[in-house]
């Protein structure tokens, strides 16, 4: 077996880290359900795990007053996905543009920082008035989120390449478009896929919010049913179902990113660094 197998395997560490943290999920969990049933804290303000996971099967199994779980579910991934990928694409072809044109970086550099300053909020609340209860709004809001997030990590990525490498790139005759493609936007990739990670949970805080604010399906729609029924069970299994649709959205990103990144040196495992 090779070293690098076995560093992908399940060696004795994995086994440790995995083992830990299952023993930390269930200390905390069977802490909280604990003191719930003491009394030691008050159900009613902060809830308890099995409350939290009987309102999750009561969902399941007989849907919500906005229908299905699924369905609610859905709603609020559509609108975070649709969200994502447009503002991904807006972020990059921002950041890259700006980065590589210090003249229009220096023009456009205070409206950025303008809009980057107002509040989410604050636009969900004009989005909604603006476009309505529906997909749009919450979409132009996760866009919001996810763009600023993006783009500055692009933008300093293409700031940050070696300036050996553009020299070389025009000595051999490339164009403008040619050293972009071929050179900066490779060189920027990790930076620009390192902001996915988080970005997408932007995109989710985004839709949540968005249907807070306004909206008839919906995750957001359901949190705030169950706030306004003093479900505090309710809110939390609705935090629950985020928590369990961010942590696949962010296993999915590192497998693209490990996909996409092949051709990176093997990072060094614990063995490798304590031989240093």
């Amino acid at each position: 077996m090779s070293p690098r197998s076995t560093r992908r395997g399940w060696t004795p560490r994995r086994r440790l880290v995995l083992g830990l943290r299952i023993g930390v999920l269930v200390l905390w969990l069977g802490g909280w359900e604990l003191a719930a049933r003491t009394k030691l804290i008050d159900p009613f303000f902060f809830g308890q795990p099995s409350a939290v996971w009987s309102q999750i099967v009561t969902w399941i199994t007989q849907g919500t007053a906005q229908g299905s779980l699924g369905e609610q579910i859905f709603v609020t991934m559509e609108e975070a996905v649709i969200g994502f990928v447009i503002g991904v694409l807006a972020g990059v072809v921002a950041g890259i543009a700006l980065g590589r044109s210090r003249l229009l970086s220096d023009v456009l550099a205070p409206y950025i920082k303008v809009m980057n300053s107002i509040p989410r909020i604050v636009l969900g609340s004009l989005f909604l008035v603006a476009f309505g209860l529906g997909l749009t709004s919450k979409v132009l809001l996760v866009i919001v989120l996810v763009f600023f997030g993006v783009f500055f990590n692009a933008f300093q990525g293409t700031r940050e390449v070696d300036r050996n490498l553009l020299a070389n790139a025009r000595l051999l005759g490339a164009s403008r478009w040619q050293v972009t493609r071929q050179v900066v936007l490779p060189s920027a990739f990790t930076w620009i896929l390192a902001s996915l990670h988080v970005s997408f949970g932007f995109a989710i805080i985004g839709a949540i919010v968005g249907e807070f604010l306004g909206a008839e399906r919906g995750l957001g729609m359901l949190i705030k049913t169950a706030q306004g029924n003093f479900n505090q069970s309710g809110v939390l299994a609705c935090m629950v179902l985020m928590a369990v649709v961010a942590l696949l959205a962010e296993f999915l990103i590192t497998r693209l990113e490990r996909r996409l990144l092949r051709w990176r040196p093997a990072q060094l495992g614990d063995a490798d660094l304590a031989a240093v």
